[in-house]
């Protein structure tokens, strides 16, 4: 092996273990190496299989088949041959890629792999960006108009998040590509080619192999100096979040991982447009939803500035920006109520609009046993016209009434489910129970609690009428 070959290979590996170290991969860890049969991954693939035995962690790989390049049978043939040869267990998913995509063919491939990828069950997913990767991402983010979050491009570790999202890890990131070329050749590696990555019809194909090329002959270090500015942006990025749990905090939300935060409206209307701006964006990333175009922020903005009433306002990916009584909250996009589904009173839970009803059984609380039992048919239902209910200890009151009392806005009550009992109303998730139904001191009883998709999404005080 000759010494810049040589070199080649200490570099990849030590570099590969340096990043496993900092992510703190320990024996216990599940990692998967997405292996698209490149050079890239399959360069990956022989890093992590010659670590493994050193860090104890097992070793998977997922191979995406796009469908898009006549080939790509063979290649999952290739990636299934590599992986039996190194005793690596392969997952394999076929993909259907939506043609119609806005953002194009790339985007809705890139959305179709991301999707196939988070249902792998690992600790860690590897991916084989490497350091040219990296600054074509940052070269087409910033053509793009991307912000400082944007231009951040990609992490080398991003650590595993809430509601069980596997952690990245992008262990070759700050290798060039020539370097996975000498180690891929010096170990005697195969690879495939998707002729794809060549085709200039798509723009980061045009921007690798033309335009970066034409900006080299005046900047001959542009890939690296890219890449250097992407470590720059992300360090910018991450005072941006750290503004933005601050303003949080002050706002009545804070820092913590279950993605509810309800923050008082008028601390924020008291931040500048851009601190705002900053802390949605911020709120939206911990929700997993790209920001939205500035247009539709800024129009959000002004109407959290301007309509005093309830807002409704569509904001990212299926998410919505709720705004009611001093309050503002993000929530997941609203699921119609179904029409009715049949209980048979049991323990557990029923999906329901996005969200799930808890039914257990108690004792001295929630709806009286005995009445259900007494009734023909039970069944959960969305709110008929003229409905009413009487709490205990107050007078019969409409349902309108009663949801503007426990502060529940106007759109959500459609969702609200409804227990009937032979046609009665016995319970309203959010509101409670009817006194006519309500149960007994030392009478077995149940408790339903009906939950949303996220806490708050039902307005101060809806919570706390449950039995």
């Amino acid at each position: 092996m000759r010494a810049g070959a040589a070199d080649a290979v200490t570099t990849v590996f030590e570099t590969v273990a340096a990043a496993l170290t900092e992510a703190g991969v320990a024996p216990h860890h599940r990692l998967c190496c997405a292996l698209s049969g490149g050079v890239d991954s399959v360069t990956l693939l022989d890093a992590l299989d010659t670590l493994r035995a050193h860090f104890g962690f097992t070793l998977e790989a997922a191979h995406i088949h796009h469908g898009l390049d006549p080939a790509a049978s063979d290649w999952q043939d290739f990636c299934t041959g590599l992986c039996q040869r190194r005793a690596i267990t392969l997952h394999t998913f076929r993909v259907d890629i939506a043609r119609s995509h806005p953002d194009g063919l790339e985007a809705a491939a890139r959305a179709a792999r991301h999707a196939a990828l988070a249902r792998v069950a690992c600790d860690w997913l590897a991916l084989g960006h490497h350091r040219d990767d990296q600054a074509e991402t940052v070269l087409f983010r910033l053509l793009r108009g991307a912000g400082v979050q944007g231009a951040a491009a990609m992490g080398m570790i991003e650590a595993p998040q809430a509601r069980a999202r596997a952690g990245r890890l992008r262990p070759l990131l700050h290798i060039g590509r020539e370097t996975i070329l000498a180690h891929a050749r010096a170990r005697g590696l195969a690879w495939v080619d998707d002729p794809g990555n060549t085709d200039p019809r798509f723009s980061r194909n045009d921007l690798r192999h033309r335009l970066l090329p034409a900006i080299e002959t005046a900047f001959p270090a542009a890939r690296a100096t890219l890449a250097r500015a992407a470590t720059h942006f992300r360090e910018a990025a991450g005072l941006l979040d750290e503004l933005a749990e601050i303003d949080a905090a002050a706002c009545g939300g804070g820092p913590d991982e279950s993605n509810d935060n309800v923050f008082e409206r008028a601390a924020l209307l008291g931040l500048s447009q851009a601190r705002l701006a900053n802390l949605l964006r911020r709120e939206l990333r911990r929700r997993g939803s790209l920001p939205p175009p500035a247009a539709r922020l800024s129009e959000a903005m002004r109407q959290l500035r301007t309509v005093e009433g309830p807002l409704l306002l569509p904001l990212g990916e299926q998410l919505v920006c709720h705004s009611y009584r001093g309050r503002v909250w993000l929530a997941p996009a609203q699921e119609a109520a179904p029409r009715a589904i049949t209980w048979q009173p049991q323990t557990g839970r029923l999906a329901w609009a996005g969200g799930e009803i808890h039914c257990r059984r108690v004792t001295g609380a929630g709806v009286a046993a005995a009445a259900l039992e007494r009734a023909g048919a039970c069944r959960f239902t969305a709110r008929a016209p003229g409905l009413r209910l009487r709490l205990p200890g107050r007078p019969l009151k409409s349902f309108k009434s009663l949801c503007q009392e426990s502060g529940i806005p106007a759109w959500l009550r459609e969702r609200l489910p409804v227990l009937e009992a032979d046609g009665q109303a016995a319970w309203i998730g959010g509101l409670g129970v009817d006194a006519g139904f309500a149960c007994a001191p030392g009478q077995a009883g149940w408790a339903l609690e009906w939950l949303p998709g996220a806490r708050g999404n039902q307005g101060s005080g809806s919570r706390n009428q449950e039995p």
